[in-house]
């Protein structure tokens, strides 16, 4: 008989978490899945119904490309002529009356037309990037939080119902700022979703299926940036696309319907709301095809658990105490900004094409297909060769194309530069997936809303380079992309401190999290005896590169 992990622990600080007795608790959910609901029609409906909002996400963050391009322009003056930006630096002759623009890819009319967006008032470009961005940070931090209290249901719901009117008030916006105040909110709202959504797909999974249903997200956010590009030209306006994407979100409101959408069976466990989770668990197993004698088991294993009492609320010093937890953490959340923040060079690297409208074209398209790419391979490789070699094979081709055109591009033609930029936009966009897809996987779920929170807002935080940049007016390029790729560098150095947590149960209380690593590798651990079974079965035995498959 299969034995069950702890549950989640709500002690103050611990500094030896593996000398600690293991309080008792409900059983594992990887035990109680597979006994009820595992590969059911029911648990494919709901990981369905899990990943199709990232379709919306792909269109909200895929907008922004869009609505802060600047288009050709050209200066109209008194006597009618017109003279190109290009000729001549139109921004300080005072004969200017106003502006031509060149046609919008996509779109008829963006903010940046709308309302003049050029010259002195072309800082206003960057800036509402930034609050985008930022927003997207807050809202991961502020509703990663509230995902680990209120539930992972609770926050999705709560972010679809305030996504909608700020979508609404960034299509109705007057002015600049109004516009740059919705796209906050709807910056905020965007990263609370997607948190949620994340949180919700994984722990609905047992291990095999935790890496196609990941990938399968991704994979519908990179088919909602293309599809973006089609629904901007059925709009034309920007107004009309921001008021459909926001319209999209309200319909993801039917989610709050009851019976539709459950709650993370997974967290209820952890935080020992058993009597929610087996409700949840009973639904699962309806469609399911195990015997009845296993899910009776299951079930009385649940109703034994159903009298513990809940969680105590995790104090901060406890959290502060975990350091391995924090290790995880950090380096993760270290590789994630820089595989998003040094994107943006590969980009620049290209120079400029036949014209704005094919330059925007070729970016957007070459950017979207590689982070498509990149999504398939991931889920071809990673199951095979484990998370822990796959990301140091990334980071490691997007050191070696940075180098490369950091030290040999003025010798090389524009097809080899296009080439190895490509390369790093590939590897950077698997880099920067799988370390998230990692994170959510070594955070304990007792945690891991907050953990996420911390991941995704690092990855936006890395994609504030871009704007940074362009206030700058391009000057720094060269070094930033050297800094960026040292920084890679020392990335790459850190992931051998990671365990790896390949087909693994997800870690599910502090304690967990806390058992859940690698060897140190200057010195073996000591002998078997002095360790317990569940720490054995937590630390990371095997080689660095080297991942079997486990026994069945």
């Amino acid at each position: 008989m299969e034995t069950s992990p702890p549950t989640p622990d709500p002690g103050g600080l611990r500094r030896d978490f593996s000398a600690l007795a293991p309080e008792p608790g409900p059983p594992s959910f990887e035990w109680l899945l597979g006994r009820l609901g595992a590969g059911g029609r029911r648990q494919r409906l709901l990981l369905a119904l899990s990943c199709l909002p990232c379709l919306l996400l792909g269109l909200g963050l895929g907008s922004e490309a869009l609505f802060t391009l600047t288009p050709p322009l050209c200066c109209r003056q008194p006597n009618g002529t017109q003279l190109p930006m290009n000729d001549t630096d139109v921004c300080r002759d005072p004969r200017c009356q106003g502006w031509d623009y060149g046609g919008l890819p996509a779109l008829t009319s963006n903010p940046v037309t709308e309302w003049s967006l050029v010259c002195s008032r072309g800082w206003a470009v960057p800036l509402e990037q930034l609050c985008f961005l930022l927003g997207f940070v807050a809202g991961a931090l502020v509703l990663g939080h509230l995902a680990d209290s209120v539930g992972r249901r609770g926050t999705l719901l709560l972010a679809l119902a305030l996504g909608c009117p700020a979508g609404i008030l960034a299509a109705f916006a007057a002015s600049p700022s109004v516009f740059m105040l919705g796209r906050c909110l709807w910056g905020a709202l965007l990263g609370g979703m997607q948190l949620a959504l994340y949180l919700i797909c994984l722990e609905l999974c047992c291990p095999p299926q935790r890496l196609p249903v990941a990938m399968a997200g991704d994979l519908l956010m990179v088919g909602g940036h293309f599809l973006l590009l089609g629904l901007a030209l059925a709009c034309g306006s920007w107004r009309v696309l921001q008021g459909v994407m926001s319209a999209g979100l309200g319909l993801c409101l039917l989610y709050g319907c009851p019976g539709v959408f459950p709650e993370s069976p997974r967290w209820l466990l952890t935080t020992r709301r058993t009597t929610q989770a087996r409700e949840i668990l009973v639904t699962l197993a309806q469609d399911s095809s195990t015997q009845e004698s296993e899910t009776q088991e299951a079930l009385d294993e649940l109703d034994n658990a159903c009298h513990l009492p809940a969680v105590a609320q995790i104090s901060l010093r406890a959290l502060l105490g975990c350091r391995n937890i924090w290790k995880n953490i950090l380096i993760l959340g270290f590789t994630t900004f820089i595989a998003h923040a040094i994107r943006h060079c590969y980009q620049m690297a290209w120079g400029p094409s036949q014209g704005p409208r094919a330059e925007f074209y070729l970016s957007y398209l070459l950017s979207t297909g590689s982070a498509g790419l990149a999504c398939l391979f991931l889920c071809l490789s990673v199951d095979r060769y484990g998370r822990r070699g796959i990301l140091l094979l990334t980071t490691t081709l997007t050191g070696i194309a940075s180098l490369i055109l950091l030290g040999l591009e003025e010798y090389l033609n524009h097809a080899a530069v296009v080439t190895f930029s490509i390369l790093g936009l590939f590897s950077s966009h698997a880099a920067g997936s799988l370390s998230i897809f990692f994170a959510s996987e070594v955070i304990p779920t007792i945690i891991r809303g907050k953990g996420l929170g911390v991941i995704l807002s690092l990855a936006s935080l890395g994609g504030l380079s871009a704007p940074l940049l362009w206030l700058r007016e391009q000057h720094g390029s060269f070094l930033q992309h050297i800094v960026l790729a040292s920084l890679n560098i020392l990335a790459l150095l850190c992931l051998m401190l990671l365990p790896e947590s390949k087909r693994k149960a997800l870690p599910e209380s502090l304690r967990d999290g806390e058992l859940y690593r690698r060897p140190s590798l200057l010195r073996r651990a000591g002998g078997g005896e002095s360790r317990g079974a569940e720490e054995a079965t937590r630390r990371d035995d095997v080689p660095l590169l080297s991942t079997p498959n486990p026994v069945s």
